[in-house]
């Protein structure tokens, strides 16, 4: 009997299974890939920062011990004169050297793409060539050479028998910090640049080889804002690594024990506070501190450099 003559007999028709909707195929297949890089950013960014924030709740008393303090610790950093000593000197570090070595880094980059330098295999290789260096090594080095009592500086004021060069100076030593970050990433920003640069249409040189523009109108007109973008990247990553300065004063406060000391930068005056004085908790809340404010001085830039980019 058919549905119809079942309706007209007055009889129920015979009840139809619902039918099951088919999985998709590959539901997890995207968790599959992903999964691996969640698992590693959960463990190796997300637990220590939280590990670290609340660390930074917890205070060392002479009587009870570890107790929680909320956020006592930060309102002691916010009146510690070591820290802002240290990172108002990581500012003036920021400020001064990042657009030295951008900008050296982006000449570096508009010789090397003019196709007029001579020798640019051997430019290429010699510019980036100190950022296949170890920091530590780096810092050795020029450790040596800023020395008053041997190597360059040293033999140069014997030579000339005064003392002109005084690098390890209260004066100089930030100078000298900045010149060896500079010689290591210098290469670097360059390769960032110079690989921008590279793929620049030809069509635009083209037609502003027809317009009658010449290499200065050209860089400014073409180059420049193929840059906007790397030199965002670039400034971004250099203000991070302003901000963890840590390296190279810490190795040369062995030369110049006098004028860098353990709070020179907010890195070094977290460390000493964690291995030297044994204060992880205050060290914790040191680092919060100056990660928040890296990420907020990045993000500023990002957005700024972006809007930029999208006039």
């Amino acid at each position: 009997m058919s549905t119809l003559e079942a309706r007209g007999a007055g009889v129920a028709p015979p009840a139809v299974p619902p039918r099951r909707r088919a999985r998709p195929r590959g539901r997890y297949t995207g968790w599959l890939f992903v999964g691996p890089f969640v698992i590693v950013l959960v463990a190796m960014l997300i637990v220590p920062i939280g590990y670290a924030l609340w660390l930074s709740l917890f205070r060392d008393q002479l009587i009870g011990g570890n107790q929680f303090v909320w956020f006592a610790n930060y309102v002691q950093l916010f009146q510690d004169a070591k820290f802002w000593s240290g990172l108002g000197r990581v500012v003036l570090f920021l400020l001064v050297q990042v657009p030295i070595m951008l900008g050296l880094a982006l000449v570096a980059a508009l010789a090397l793409d003019s196709a007029r330098l001579w020798g640019t295999s051997f430019f290429r290789i010699a510019v980036f060539l100190p950022y296949a260096v170890p920091g530590v090594v780096a810092a050795l080095i020029w450790g040596f050479i800023y020395g008053n009592q041997f190597g360059l500086t040293g033999a140069a004021n014997h030579a000339l028998g005064i003392d002109l060069l005084q690098p390890f100076s209260p004066g100089w030593v930030l100078t000298s910090i900045g010149n060896v970050v500079t010689w290591e990433f210098l290469g670097y920003n360059m390769l960032i640049f110079y690989a921008a640069l590279r793929v620049v249409p030809g069509d635009l040189y083209e037609a502003a080889e027809l317009d009658g523009a010449g290499p200065l109108r050209t860089v400014w007109s073409i180059k420049l804002p193929a840059l906007r973008g790397p030199m965002v990247i670039a400034t971004i990553f250099s203000i991070i690594g302003s901000f963890q300065l840590f390296n190279e004063p810490n190795l040369l406060k062995t030369l110049a024990p006098n004028v860098i000391g353990s709070a020179f930068t907010p890195n070094m005056y977290a460390y000493s506070l964690s291995f030297s004085g044994q204060q992880f908790n205050y060290s914790a809340t040191v680092a919060i501190v100056m990660g928040v404010i890296t990420a907020v001085i990045a993000y500023v830039v990002q957005v700024r450099g972006t809007r930029q980019e999208n006039r």
